[in-house]
């Protein structure tokens, strides 16, 4: 059996902020904590105090990325207003993501803490997929769920048309807020 090493306070620190420049892709804090030997809330807290020292650590859906500027952002986003039950999620973003549209991230204005955003960072069926296993995984709620299902995404994509063709099918189903 391999003896893994284990990693102490700021040298742990500096590997998962190393770990997350050369990987690009979300890394899930199981997967660090496993990687560095630690409790998964070890990883989260070391994610906190690395935030609060300004790095630009970003949470998703899919796990934690290293937030470099953005050089990731699409060129055109809009954000709606949409409105549906917990049990239509899957649908509302599956037809975002089939107009080639990504769903930056979910807000709501709760009535305690004002506005509320949660990054999602879908773009294709098996993210959807994977966040919506997540969800049910964790028994978490969709944030939409605070606020009746009334909530807003920012969307992004490679041109206003499939943003316009997202939005229209969205209308056609049902899921824009109206008026």
């Amino acid at each position: 059996m391999e003896n893994k090493k284990k990693w102490y306070g700021e040298e742990r620190r500096y590997k998962i902020l190393s770990l997350l420049k050369e990987r690009k892709k979300p890394q899930t804090g199981s997967a660090l904590a496993e990687e560095l030997n630690v409790s998964r809330q070890v990883i989260v807290q070391d994610i906190s105090l690395l935030k609060a020292k300004n790095i630009p650590i970003m949470a998703t859906s899919q796990g934690y990325i290293l937030s470099e500027g953005d050089e990731k952002t699409l060129p055109f986003s809009r954000i709606i207003a949409c409105y549906h039950p917990p049990e239509r999620t899957e649908e509302e973003l599956n037809i975002i993501v089939d107009h080639g549209v990504t769903v930056k991230d979910v807000k709501i204005e709760h009535p305690v803490y004002g506005d509320l955003t949660s990054s999602i960072m879908v773009s294709n069926r098996k993210e959807v997929k994977q966040f919506l296993v997540r969800i049910k995984e964790t028994k978490a709620s969709y944030l939409s769920e605070l606020t009746d299902g009334i909530h807003l995404h920012t969307l992004e994509a490679k041109s206003e048309e499939d943003i316009d063709d997202a939005v229209k099918a969205l209308g056609d189903a049902g899921f824009l807020l109206k008026e």
